[in-house]
């Protein structure tokens, strides 16, 4: 397996994911997470996730696919084990140290987490304007992505007054619009009909093609069988499932792969 030389000064080894060989952008090495004085709800995770890959985590009701997330995006430190993210070990990192990880990271929460008082408009936008962008640069990107989850209509609604499926598509729009490194979406089609659930995936896949970590939690077999070339993550009781061992020790590519 070929590594990439990082500049903390360590050599970081190679995974393969779309396009050929990438260098692994997440590192869970034993990572295990209890509440309270509980038990784990998720024990002994050993894997790596490949900088520009699609990823789809799949597991029953309280196997651990959102405490998972919880992990990725930065909300919850493990009780135990190492996490590396974007090159740096982030387990037990300042606390200061985290918004500007985060800022690289975009999340589609389950339960939209809209801000009530903002318009749709400026929910969307609300990346870009922590970002230091002007108000010249926001409008015609936060027009175009409004009109592409078909809300072009209620860009100046605001969250109470929009169905689950509409703020569904906000809270969509609002996590991909500054073109993150890494996007966690949990059950991001939960609430909206097929066709627009397509749609959806085909904005997921488009961002992925651009560079972007894709890592969604679903229960939907039908979107996971539309996304050739995705790859499956499995949670089983708070362990992932890894019967070949390709998530720890991903395979060594080929010799077409390594040209």
């Amino acid at each position: 397996m070929r590594a990439h030389w990082q500049g903390s000064g360590r050599m970081r080894e190679a995974v393969p994911g779309r396009g050929g060989l990438l260098s692994a952008i997440v590192e869970f090495d034993s990572v295990g997470l209890r509440y309270g004085t509980g038990a784990e709800v998720l024990r002994d995770l050993d894997f790596r996730l490949a900088s520009g890959a699609f990823y789809f985590l799949t597991g029953a009701s309280g196997a651990g696919k959102t405490s998972l997330l919880q992990l990725l995006y930065l909300a919850r430190r493990p009780t135990r084990g190492r996490i590396q993210l974007f090159g740096q070990d982030l387990s037990d990192a300042p606390r200061d140290m985290l918004p500007a990880f985060r800022r690289r990271i975009g999340v589609v929460f389950q339960d939209f987490r809209l801000i009530r008082h903002l318009s749709a408009f400026d929910n969307v936008a609300l990346p870009l304007r922590i970002a230091g962008r002007s108000d010249a640069e926001i409008e015609g990107p936060v027009r175009e992505m409004l009109a592409w989850v078909g809300l072009a209509d209620r860009a100046s609604a605001r969250p109470p007054t929009l169905s689950g499926g509409e703020q569904q598509r906000v809270a969509i729009a609002r996590a991909v619009i500054s073109q993150p490194d890494l996007l966690v979406a949990d059950e991001p089609t939960g609430n909206v009909d097929a066709e627009m659930a397509g749609r959806l995936l085909h904005l997921f896949s488009a961002l992925n093609r651009l560079g972007t970590t894709i890592v969604v939690a679903t229960h939907d077999i039908g979107l996971i069988a539309r996304t050739p070339g995705a790859q499956l993550l499995r949670l089983e009781k708070g362990s992932m499932v890894d019967p070949t061992g390709a998530l720890r020790n991903p395979p060594a590519p080929s010799a077409a792969q390594a040209r």
